[in-house]
């Protein structure tokens, strides 16, 4: 499996002869809206950051086969019927993968702003490794999962609840997502924690437009 970061959120993963790209939003490399061969794009929740609207007509139209696919939420603000709702733990055959949803909403905030829908994606596949990407909550995949895309720093979270969630998934390998919220200078401090305190013995820190291969 090659995993790609593309910025802030958005994750290309390649397995099984089937590319499927998650969460291209405000905060994403410009390179991810040129992508093409695209068997899915999902998108986990309706913020700006996971979800460029200005930008994803022009993706779209770049991968016409694309399966199309967001949360409850998202699907409601989009005038086209092309895109499926997700929902947690429905399974979708894309490809040689299988997109299962995890979860339902948006981690808190505030307790006085509302919790949108979010449902983060497992990929799966026969001899290849499990990854979840969970958008913008703390949602466990059952079963085990091999690869986290791990949310380093947002306005919804705190270092011990980031630990903790890593802890709870405890995969083999973690990368970060959800860092474009950090300065480079303050980059380490929440890193480093990580690091320290979530026990993956496998923590790979992805520039903003990088890729990694994990085999099973």
């Amino acid at each position: 499996m090659q995993i790609t970061r593309y910025g802030h959120a958005a994750v290309l993963v390649e397995a099984a002869e089937t590319r499927v790209l998650v969460d291209p939003g405000a905060f994403s490399v410009d390179e991810v809206f040129g992508l093409t061969g695209l068997a899915a794009i999902v998108v986990t929740h309706q913020h700006a950051d996971h979800l460029d609207r200005e930008r994803i007509g022009a993706l779209i139209d770049q991968n016409p086969d694309a399966i199309l696919m967001a949360d409850p939420g998202t699907v409601e603000t989009l005038d086209d019927d092309r895109w499926r709702t997700t929902a947690d733990g429905v399974a979708v055959v894309v490809g040689g993968l299988v997109l299962t949803g995890v979860g339902e909403r948006h981690a808190e905030i505030l307790p006085t702003l509302p919790r949108v829908a979010n449902v983060g994606v497992l990929v799966t596949a026969p001899d290849e490794p499990t990854f979840l990407h969970p958008g913008d909550s703390y949602a466990t995949a059952p079963g085990g999962v091999d690869v986290l895309a791990l949310p380093l720093a947002a306005p919804w979270a705190k270092v011990s609840e980031t630990v903790d969630f890593a802890r709870r998934v405890a995969p083999s390998v973690a990368l970060p997502i959800h860092d474009r919220t950090v300065s480079d200078l303050a980059y380490d401090i929440y890193w480093n924690h990580v690091v320290g305190h979530s026990g993956i013995g496998d923590l790979r820190r992805l520039p903003q437009h990088g890729s990694t291969t994990v085999h099973r």
